[in-house]
């Protein structure tokens, strides 16, 4: 059910003939002017390059999870094709019997952007990390959905696809963003796999009604705000900005991750190598084609709001949970506090000093301090006697 990838990219780098041919082609046009080329094969060769940075072995498959879910009329695969479709899956060598933690990147950044997690998780759990149907290294389908239903059904039906391809069951799901909308609503639909559920920064727990979000509701009725309105609902998305600007496209990633990881980091920053690195990974898989990033307008509202926000879905929960957010995120932990309230299992919020939205690359150690003690239950023989790490603070 699956292809495994050797972890190096030199079987993706051209030959000296074609390489020389490119060279003469491209001799013609200014260095600034020159459209530089991605493909999935680009992403995994990015993708490689990044994770070089990291010391455990780990193996890269893509696991086929068909051309579309058994019974269901839903479009997640798109109506032109019945071809196969596959989910980049990068698995880290762990200790025999480790618990499984199955890692969900967020909107725009791919399961690279963990890059500075893996060596500490692996160390007390099996990871496994995956790039989203429609995102990074994995399958781009034409995105043909029309409704919430049918957006967030892409994104969970793909991921239970994935699940029994790789046989798992009773794991930990951490989700990111984005990636934590996902992942509370595939623990909804499917609670019996998952034994806790990690929500970092999780989108989807505010509403356009709430009290708090009305500075974001005032701007929307100004001319600046409706324009970005419009935009935002003609599905008018980062990435198509970076490949509507060609050859400028790199200069624009380059400039985010130089700000967001370093000069503005909030937090510890990204060496230089490792800001670099983390560009090339970005702009790769933000200029290929178009897919998952297309679910933006269906799953939110002009301001990051749900349109299904997950507050109405508390009472519903059935897996305990843990909510870890930065210091400084700009997703608020009030959200889940409201949720909290509603649900019928243990549920806890950590925050992360030194942390934006990204508290993962910000503060690692702080991050990886606040998942071995949400997942303490499957890792210390005393749990029960366990207190919250130093630094970090329980809401």
């Amino acid at each position: 059910m699956a292809e495994e990838i050797s972890r190096s990219a030199s079987d993706l780098r051209p030959s000296a003939s074609t390489a020389a041919a490119k060279s003469k082609s491209n001799s013609f046009w200014p260095s600034v002017l020159r459209w530089i080329p991605t493909s999935t094969d680009h992403i995994i060769a990015a993708e490689n390059r990044l994770l070089s940075i990291v010391k455990t072995p780990y193996v890269v498959e893509r696991v086929n999870i068909g051309s579309g879910p058994p019974g269901s009329k839903v479009r997640w695969f798109g109506s032109v094709s019945n071809e196969e479709r596959f989910i980049n899956t990068v698995t880290f060598d762990s200790k025999d019997e480790s618990p499984t933690i199955v890692m969900v990147h967020g909107y725009g950044p791919s399961q690279g952007f963990f890059f500075r997690n893996f060596d500490a998780l692996a160390s007390r759990f099996r990871v496994i990390a995956i790039d989203q149907l429609g995102w990074g290294g994995s399958s781009r389908p034409d995105f043909t959905c029309k409704s919430t239903e049918e957006t967030e059904a892409w994104f969970i039906d793909s991921l239970e696809e994935w699940r029994k391809a790789k046989n798992l069951s009773n794991f930990i799901l951490l989700g990111h963003s984005f990636g934590g909308y996902v992942a509370a609503k595939y623990a909804l639909k499917h609670p019996e796999h998952i034994k806790h559920l990690v929500l970092v920064g999780p989108a989807g727990f505010s509403s356009a009604e709430d009290a708090r979000n009305e500075r974001i509701m005032q701007f929307k009725t100004t001319w600046k705000g409706a324009i970005i309105n419009h935009l935002w609902e003609s599905n008018f998305t980062p990435q198509k900005l970076i490949r509507g600007l060609g050859p400028w496209g790199p200069k624009i990633v380059r400039g985010y991750t130089n700000s967001r990881f370093g000069a503005r980091a909030v937090g510890t920053t990204l060496n230089e190598h490792e800001v670099q690195l983390l560009t090339d990974y970005m702009y790769h898989s933000s200029a290929a084609k178009a897919s998952g990033e297309l679910c933006m307008k269906y799953i939110f509202s002009f301001g990051a709001f749900a349109r299904k926000p997950l507050l109405q879905s508390a009472s519903e929960w059935k897996v305990p949970t843990t909510f870890i957010y930065g210091y400084q995120d700009w997703m608020n932990y009030q959200g889940a506090q409201e949720a909290r309230k509603d649900m019928k299992v243990p549920c806890e919020i950590i925050r992360v000093p030194e942390a934006g939205h990204y508290v993962f690359i910000d503060n690692p150690e702080g991050f990886h301090s606040a998942v071995f003690h949400a997942c303490r239950r499957f890792l210390s023989p005393d749990r029960d006697n366990e207190s919250l790490p130093e630094g970090l603070t329980a809401v």
